[in-house]
């Protein structure tokens, strides 16, 4: 009878054939709690300016030349493309080719919430005090990013809130600029953590 049971194979938790398979399934998994609180950051910022659009001024304002500041952007673009290209290798680099995931979900996956629910406490050892505070502003501005895309998203209808912004006066080029400018905090609020807090 122990024999059977030790002969038969477990289908409730995956097998891999080595760490690096391992630790490339894990991170690719999203965590609930995480993706979760990101949605109602995004939803929460998509409702505000919604209501910021709703009461838009009947009074079209007027473009004042050079806020659009187009040249800094294109600079920015180059570097979101450094920092895509790191990222991409780094993210082969720890968790091997085998991954089948972007690198980009690696903020919402489970190692990320293992790592979190550490640093408060829960589930090993917590770690300094030092090191949550300094990673709770970062965690901070990674949210306040999700929540900027959505009010950039409804509120940017009303040509006021573009008209003198970066990438305006119209949306899709208010939108494209502040997204590059979000996506870029995002990823230096992200690196902070992952430098922060132990693995």
């Amino acid at each position: 009878m122990q024999e059977n049971l030790e002969s038969t194979p477990r289908t409730s938790q995956p097998v891999y054939d080595d760490g690096e398979a391992g630790s490339a399934a894990i991170a690719s998994q999203l965590s609930g709690p995480l993706t979760a609180l990101v949605g109602s950051a995004f939803v929460s910022g998509l409702l505000f300016g919604l209501v910021e659009f709703l009461e838009r001024s009947p009074v079209r304002g007027k473009h004042i030349a050079g806020t659009a500041a187009w040249g800094p952007h294109l600079a920015l673009a180059l570097a979101a493309i450094v920092v895509v290209t790191v990222a991409h290798a780094r993210h082969r680099r720890r968790l091997g080719t085998r991954s089948g995931r972007p690198w980009f979900r690696a903020p919402f996956g489970t190692q990320a919430a293992l790592r979190i629910a550490r640093a408060f406490g829960s589930g090993g050892e917590p770690v300094r005090a030092g090191r949550l505070l300094l990673a709770l502003p970062a965690g901070a501005l990674f949210l306040f990013c999700f929540w900027r895309a959505g009010v950039q998203l409804t509120a940017g209808l009303d040509p006021n809130f573009t008209i003198n912004s970066w990438g305006g006066p119209s949306y899709a080029g208010a939108l494209a600029c502040h997204y590059l400018d979000l996506f870029l905090l995002a990823a230096g609020a992200t690196w902070l953590i992952d430098r922060i807090l132990p693995a």
